[in-house]
């Protein structure tokens, strides 16, 4: 436990305990995330646990509640868990922006957030290289409305500029809260691949299982 943990205590998103944000009581339930098939046009994905009734509280209380302590810890120990391979290969950080009016709402991206926690936790840079077009966000939406995805445009010019900075190949870790279909993080990594980015990997704190499991 940290030190500031212990000067600063907070309680914990789920069950209310403190002084940290998931407790080691809830953090020892958390579930193994579920082997699913990679989303289109990335290289891996990996994440932390499973999106269900013991890591949820977590997520949506930073969404709609400004309550992002408990985000932050997973964001950390969701990076700390990336393989290393894939780590020596990673040579930029960037999300999947969220809908602009959920950030207007909330007066946040919260994959933003995790995006500057992955990227200062594994020692790499931080950059927006999407910009999200103007449509429904995905939260709310039922499964087969999540399938069509949310449309990115990538930013061509700090990307091009920065190439010689980030590696010879270019890869970039996409970071999102959750996984539900794959549909964001497909439509993340093929906006990425047409300007050249590549090979591309997904960090995300939690995965929806499949429907039925």
């Amino acid at each position: 436990m940290r030190l500031l943990d212990l000067l600063l205590p907070v309680p914990c998103a789920r069950c209310g305990e403190p002084p940290v944000s998931p407790c080691t009581n809830c953090l020892a339930t958390l579930n193994e995330s579920p082997i699913l098939q990679i989303p289109e046009g990335l290289r891996s994905l990996t994440a932390l646990t499973a999106y269900d009734e013991r890591s949820a509280k977590f997520i949506t209380d930073a969404k709609y509640r400004n309550s992002r302590t408990g985000l932050m810890a997973l964001a950390r120990w969701s990076a700390e868990m990336l393989p290393d391979e894939i780590v020596a290969e990673v040579g930029l950080v960037t999300w999947a922006p969220t809908a602009a009016r959920r950030r207007r709402e909330r007066g946040f991206d919260q994959a933003q957030i995790i995006a500057g926690i992955v990227g200062r936790t594994l020692g790499l840079p931080t950059r927006r290289l999407l910009r999200r077009s103007t449509g429904a966000a995905q939260t709310g939406r039922t499964r087969i409305e999540r399938l069509g995805g949310p449309v990115f445009v990538a930013h061509t010019g700090p990307a091009r500029a920065n190439r010689s900075a980030i590696g010879p190949h270019n890869s970039v870790l996409i970071v999102d809260d959750v996984c539900t279909t794959g549909a964001t993080l497909s439509a993340a990594a093929g906006a990425l691949a047409g300007v050249g980015h590549g090979p591309l990997h997904g960090l995300v704190i939690a995965r929806t299982p499949a429907p039925g499991s």
